[in-house]
């Protein structure tokens, strides 16, 4: 990587669409700074990524294929440690990787996803009588706290068969996962953490194993070899269930709640019939991804990026890193035109890479799609006179350049 002056990433994540629009001002693909110097290839134009992201020649495995993993260069304090550091599918590549998806997609299945959706409807309306309580006399309401929050957690929780006491114990140590401005201090305590609740966790389920995900991933079979999954990559597995499964999901619905709120025009539509409840998910995924950008990929050999559609003269050489831009892509005028950052539900082409996309496509999203899909209009139905307690402007952003959310959402029910 021999360009001097690649775009630094703000860590904090103050600015996700201003520096998501300096990275396409910048060409479809770029180099980029992540926390302590580590550079990569930002790819930012959708059918550009799309391509990489299917392309055999880039991998998801440091052990293989990141030279600054297997040289030792990158410490357990990086903030990003945990995000390369698993074994699971989500780092895997190759025959190891159709091998843990089919062992996760024996136990996580369509059927079990489906079986949610009474479950799903339950805690929303007591999550809505909670906040018809919390806002009782014209108190603002801060529905990231109250709603977008609780109800993925409960549900994923739920869905492993966790205990109820640890469930604050899983909210500290997801958030931390995606806090990518952390301490040395805290990403190691952090980690620790996680190890440690999801330890105690299998440990009970192989007691007494029951109906949940947790036990199905423990009993799962491969049915050519009889292999399992390792106690390692058995606890990555849950770690990247419980990560993904949790903090997209509430950003999803955030995002989704104040996009309707900042432009009652769309809202509007909704309520006249001229676009669905499915039309405001999708488009609320386009324009503001819950995954800003996802690290990493690495070039498995030279990769001449003109070779599969991109710019003359950019070579991503072997063992270099990616990070799929998924903010930037999902903004980009060459696809969604002049009109791009704009939140439209009437839009025609709604397609998106929130979730991914080939090999690694997101299991996890039908859930999401099904949790936002009962919260949002449940949430408006019961609060037709809702709006934000405070100007758009003036919310803050989630303390991550990977988390795209807010760190509350403020409102008044009537």
């Amino acid at each position: 990587m021999e360009d001097p002056c690649p775009l630094v990433i703000d860590p904090t994540g103050r600015d996700i669409h201003g520096e998501a629009a300096r990275i396409r001002e910048r060409g479809p693909v770029t180099l980029v700074e992540l926390p302590d110097g580590v550079q990569a290839w930002a790819v930012s134009a959708p059918e550009l990524l799309k391509r990489l992201l299917t392309d055999p020649r880039v991998s998801k495995d440091p052990r293989r294929h990141w030279p600054r993993w297997m040289n030792g260069e990158i410490s357990p304090q990086w903030p990003l440690f945990t995000w390369v550091a698993v074994r699971n599918m989500f780092t895997a590549y190759g025959g190891e990787h159709r091998r843990l998806r089919d062992l996760v997609s024996k136990a996580f299945t369509a059927r079990r996803t489906a079986m949610l959706q009474p479950r799903v409807e339950e805690i929303t309306k007591t999550l809505l009588d909670g906040v018809e309580e919390a806002g009782r006399r014209g108190r603002a309401v801060d529905l990231r706290e109250r709603f977008c929050y609780p109800l993925p957690i409960q549900v994923i929780s739920e869905l492993l068969g966790l205990p109820e006491e640890q469930g604050a114990e899983l909210r500290a140590v997801v958030d931390g996962t995606f806090h990518t401005s952390a301490s040395p201090e805290e990403v190691t305590d952090i980690y620790a953490r996680f190890y440690a609740a999801l330890g105690e966790l299998v440990a009970l389920k192989r007691r007494s194993p029951g109906d949940d995900l947790t036990s199905a991933l423990i009993a799962a079979r491969d049915d050519e070899d009889g292999t399992r999954l390792s106690e390692q990559e058995l606890l990555d597995t849950l770690m990247l269930i419980i990560s993904a499964g949790h903090e997209t999901t509430v950003n999803l619905i955030d995002n989704a709640i104040h996009l309707l709120l900042a432009h009652p025009a769309q809202l509007a539509h909704v309520r006249a019939g001229n676009a669905s409840w499915d039309d405001v998910i999708e488009e609320a995924l386009r324009v503001e991804a819950p995954v800003a950008s996802l690290p990493l990929r690495y070039a498995v050999q030279d990769l001449t990026v003109s070779e599969i559609g991109g710019p003359d003269g950019v070579v991503i050489r072997e063992g270099e890193a990616i990070l799929a831009a998924y903010a930037a892509a999902g903004r980009h005028p060459d696809k969604y035109g002049e009109s791009a950052a704009a939140f439209d539900v009437t839009r025609g082409d709604k397609e998106h890479l929130a979730f991914g996309h080939g090999v690694h496509f997101c299991l996890g999203a039908p859930l999401g799609r099904l949790e936002a899909r009962i919260a949002v209009p449940a949430l408006f139905d019961r609060f037709p006179g809702l709006r934000l307690a405070v100007r758009s402007g003036e919310l803050e952003p989630v303390d991550s350049f990977i988390s795209n959310g807010h760190r509350s959402l403020p409102v008044h029910l009537s």
